[in-house]
């Protein structure tokens, strides 16, 4: 086997790997004298109390290294590849992919379709099983890799193979028998195409995957989204109002049943059939911990309930506050009630919410996350947005103040000429933002010469402002 550079990219301040003089540009050879395959071998190594590492020096000198240190404690480096092995791409050609129904003339990264269960564990991404070979699965069992997030689709083998365009997507089940044996946690989705896996489809599945509980601890059921360019791709039809009727009628029959079983509800359905089918969000006890947030599986009932919590203990004032909020259409009229709450206390706050229609998409992809900056500029130009402008955090790439059109915030907030502050997504962190334009939530406008803004929420790196 090609033995793998895994080269440093940073050490971390104060940690062990600093006390130990390594620096970026060294290259981990091995731990315990075994080779580190991926990012799994290096965590499961490095979880003894004793380890002896190889390193390779930037001036070619080998150093060995003993090492004593509390259980699970990390050494404190990074790599400069985060799975320290390539990225899996998606072997499938699933019929409603989202990234199949994105524009020509984008940047390259949004093309890229993972299947990687690494991901999975560290960044929660939904995986089809089809890409994993026996030795993976062997490792995950060894390792007792939990949770593992797959996308289940239908548990008709047959229909898998079709709606995936793979023919051993079918096949690919079986490893869940394996996870299962083996205790290994899981959690599943299951994207609802209309006419294709819904309905009697849809119970079969569900039927099947009842079987794996509470090894499988929950299963979300989520509508497939629509963009307008599916020029060429599999004709696909958005559900309607009696549709997601239908589908909680039958979501939430199971989540009894599943409940007298278990104790745990089991199935659940994202937020979209709630607001579809003009039906009231569940409580938040239905969610057994809200297992799938990611999936849009509670996060409206969730920021609800981090709101309330953040304002029962303030008493309120008469500070006044000017500023918009720009979010997608799902969230607009739940985001109008938050502010309708906090001006109950600060009668003097002024937040107008600015529900945002993805032109760019498609008018039926409602959330958040796909708007680009090229339609909030259009539909916020000219518009008077107060002092600031709060936006979520998840309107921009990871780490970085780039949308999805690759239009920059600070880019955003020059065209619109107006302060901008990205916002986290619990409910504290909405409030706050609103609330305290000073101290540590003060957003300055800077000039051009000066540096960027930089991160004031740790490792999430939500919140940051950018000069206009």
């Amino acid at each position: 086997m090609k033995r793998k550079k895994h080269v440093i990219s940073r050490i971390l301040p104060g940690s062990i790997a600093e006390e130990l003089e390594l620096e970026p540009g060294d290259v981990l050879v091995s731990v315990n004298g075994q080779q580190v395959e991926d990012v799994f071998d290096y965590r499961y190594l490095m979880n003894e109390e004793y380890v002896e590492l190889t390193v390779e020096k930037r001036n070619g000198e080998l150093w060995e290294l003993e090492v004593e240190k509390e259980f699970e404690e990390d050494l404190g480096m990074e790599f400069e590849n985060g799975l320290m092995d390539d990225y899996r791409t998606c072997s499938n050609k699933c019929i409603f992919c989202f990234i199949d129904q994105m524009p020509p003339g984008m940047r390259k990264t949004l093309y890229f379709k993972d299947d990687d269960s690494r991901l999975s564990f560290l960044q929660g991404n939904y995986v089809t099983l089809t890409n994993m070979k026996d030795r993976e699965i062997e490792k995950i069992i060894r390792y007792h890799l939990s949770p593992i997030n797959i996308s289940f689709q239908t548990m008709n083998p047959q229909l898998r193979c079709q709606m995936l365009n793979n023919r051993f997507a079918g096949e690919a089940l079986k490893k869940v028998d394996r996870l299962y044996q083996a205790g290994i946690q899981m959690n599943g989705q299951i994207v609802l195409c209309k006419g294709i896996n819904d309905g009697e489809e849809l119970e079969y599945s569900l039927q099947v995957l009842s079987g794996y509980a509470p090894v499988l601890q929950s299963v979300s059921v989520v509508p497939v989204g629509l963009s307008r360019f599916r020029d060429g791709l599999y004709p696909l039809e958005p559900f309607e109002k009696e549709d997601a009727k239908e589908l909680l009628r039958q979501v939430h029959r199971w989540q009894k049943q599943m409940y007298e079983l278990h104790g745990m509800h089991f199935v659940h359905a994202s937020d979209e059939w709630y607001i579809l089918a003009g039906e009231a969000l569940p409580g938040e006890d239905s969610y057994d911990g809200y297992l799938q947030l990611e999936n849009g599986v509670g996060m409206l009932r969730l920021l609800e309930s981090e709101v309330d919590a953040a304002l029962s203990g303030r008493a309120g004032d008469d500070r006044r506050v000017r500023a918009s909020i720009a979010t997608g259409k799902l969230a607009a009229p739940y985001l109008q009630e938050h502010v309708r709450k906090i001006q109950e206390k600060y009668p003097n706050v002024q937040v107008r919410v600015q529900a945002i229609q993805n032109d760019f998409f498609g008018p039926s992809i409602t959330v958040s996350g796909l708007i680009t900056g090229a339609d909030l500029y259009r539909q916020l130009s000219g518009t008077d947005l107060g002092d600031r402008l709060l936006l979520p955090c998840s309107m921009l790439r990871s780490g970085e103040e780039v949308f999805l059109d690759d239009m920059t915030v600070t880019e955003l907030s020059e065209k619109l000429k107006t302060e901008i502050v990205i916002v986290d997504e619990e409910g504290e962190d909405l409030v706050e933002a609103i609330l305290n334009p000073s101290g540590q939530h003060r957003y300055k406008r800077r000039q051009m010469y000066e540096q960027t803004g930089s991160s004031n929420c740790g490792e999430t790196e939500c919140r940051e402002v950018y000069p206009v």
